[in-house]
């Protein structure tokens, strides 16, 4: 992984401590894909595959640190925020984005956005003045203002991977999958930028514009994000259309670029100080939607497969990554009330964020297509937290002085853990609860789908007594771009495809059935 020992020794000495640490997380990595194996097989969704490597990170961390295991092997181990940013978090989002259907996507956008941004602005200002509170009532460490919100920030940060993968399994409604993974995609890009802010606020003087600042710096990130992401994904889509890769002794060629250009993306996105979350997820959607119809057949075959691959690679050793180095961080346990309350203001602003928004989008939206009691709960029960907050509570130990950010990386860590193994463990039984699983359909997505999920555009009454030629062409053209679905289909498909509708239809069902076939095949679906 390129970490340098804390301790040098001799080359021979620090070539053989890195050979034996890279062969314990192959063990490791192993031993997690034959148990996540074993208990899919047996339909034991109460210890989900995210919290058996987890677990497995945390007892071979605890031996470890037991066993008074050299240094210059330990520390091939420490968790690494730019590590997690730079290299096992972009395949995880791009096989997320890639592998999800556009259409419910698109079709909740507005209530995903909703949830991104509202909601977890909500759920960040409620923790942080509840946990404020608490310490001026002397229920837990008390913490200063500021900091308290950037506590709010990154505990904010959802991270459904383990949730998710038991969605895939039990098959749930498609517009809840879509809600619960938008919203932890984009969510992330919004508690990633209020803890910035707020590390910002905190080290200059606070005024009134350092509060609007958080609105136009997250406006600014996630506009600049999805612009490049989306960028980069038809740049792509062009070139595979007109450079002609698609034979067969330039397959190697045409496999190589179109693995390249999400980390293109991701890296441009960081590079220009934007969120490569966002970037790379409106990549995956394009590169799905336009340019992985132009791969010939055998490239498409390959590429689905090495996403899903590499994806499950990255997400079983971040989890193993994490719980080996929880076990062998030093943490500040004297505090427990400050953890134990922490829980419970993260509960209650998970429900303020969730039932509110849900609140305010079923205001707008027609009745046939609100969001059902049923499927808030799931989504206040999905809200557990993983490696993105770790991350950022990682970071937090270097950003706040006095052991006040050891403080924070403890509460984490120990939410961290309880939701990954509770609620990860306990997700099955909640969707069987709210009697949601096998509700797949899509056929509630809107109104401006018909039965075979078609746009069906708006008709528009002739007027008899202005027949010129320009209204007419207006008309027309109001009528072909009237959404984005007619946009689609008229303009962008025909120029960045060369194939028809119908090719199109048959690649794009093709190509969820290979996700689906891949999923069943034994790879984690996380």
């Amino acid at each position: 992984m390129g970490i340098s020992p804390a301790e040098s020794g001799s080359p021979e000495k620090e070539q053989q401590a890195a050979g034996v640490g890279i062969l314990l997380q192959i063990m490791m990595l192993v031993l997690s894909f034959v148990l996540g194996h074993v208990l899919r097989r047996h339909k034991f969704y109460y210890l989900p595959e995210a919290s058996a490597s987890l677990l497995i990170g945390l007892i071979v961390g605890g031996l470890a640190n037991i066993s008074n295991t050299e240094t210059s092997i330990r520390a091939w181990f420490n968790f690494h925020e730019e590590f997690f940013f730079l290299f096992l978090l972009p395949p995880i989002i791009f096989q997320s984005g890639f592998s999800l259907s556009a259409k419910p996507f698109f079709s909740n956008f507005g209530a995903i956005v909703t949830f991104a941004i509202l909601g977890t602005f909500i759920a960040s200002v409620v923790t942080g003045v509840l946990v404020y509170l608490g310490g001026r009532m002397y229920l837990m460490y008390g913490l200063p203002f500021v900091e308290c919100l950037m506590f709010g920030a990154l505990i904010s940060a959802t991270d459904p991977v383990t949730v998710l993968s038991i969605f895939q399994e039990l098959g749930t409604d498609t517009s809840l999958y879509a809600l619960v993974f938008g919203e932890s995609v984009l969510n992330d890009a919004m508690a990633i930028s209020l803890y910035r802010t707020m590390s910002i606020v905190r080290k200059h003087a606070s005024s009134a514009q350092n509060f609007f600042m958080v609105i136009f710096r997250f406006l600014e990130t996630f506009v600049g994000s999805m612009s490049a992401g989306v960028g980069v994904g038809f740049v792509s889509a062009l070139l595979f259309k007109y450079a002609g890769l698609d034979v067969d002794n330039l397959q190697n060629l045409e496999c190589c670029l179109f693995v390249l250009f999400p980390y293109f993306s991701y890296m441009l996105a960081e590079g220009l100080g934007l969120s490569g979350i966002v970037s790379i997820l409106f990549t995956a959607i394009v590169m799905k939607h336009y340019s992985y119809s132009n791969l010939s057949e055998n490239s498409q075959q390959f590429v689905s497969d090495f996403f899903h691959l590499i994806s499950s690679l990255a997400e079983t050793f971040t989890f193993i990554y994490m719980g080996f180095d929880i076990a062998m961080e030093k943490h500040s346990w004297s505090h427990l009330g400050f953890i134990f309350f922490s829980i419970l203001f993260i509960v209650v602003a998970r429900a303020a964020n969730v039932f509110s928004c849900a609140y305010l989008v079923n205001l707008v939206r027609p009745v046939h297509r609100q969001i059902p009691l049923k499927h808030q709960k799931a989504l206040w029960y999905s809200g557990l937290r993983g490696a993105m907050a770790f991350a950022l509570a990682l970071q937090s130990v270097h950003d706040l002085p006095e052991g006040r950010g050891q403080i924070i990386f403890t509460a984490t860590t120990a939410i961290v853990v309880l939701s990954v193994l509770l609620i990860g463990g306990s997700t099955g039984t909640m969707l069987e609860a709210l009697h949601v699983v096998g509700d797949s359909h899509d056929g509630h997505l809107g109104e401006s789908f018909d039965v075979n999920n078609g746009y069906v555009a708006p008709s528009f009454k002739e007027d008899g007594t202005s027949g010129t030629g320009i209204k007419m062409k207006l008309k027309e053209f109001h009528k072909r771009t009237s959404s984005f679905t007619a946009l689609d289909r008229n303009y962008l498909t025909p120029f960045f495809t060369s194939q028809n509708e119908d090719d199109e239809e048959e690649e794009e069902a093709l190509l969820d059935e290979r996700i689906s076939g891949s999923e069943r095949g034994g790879f984690l679906g996380q």
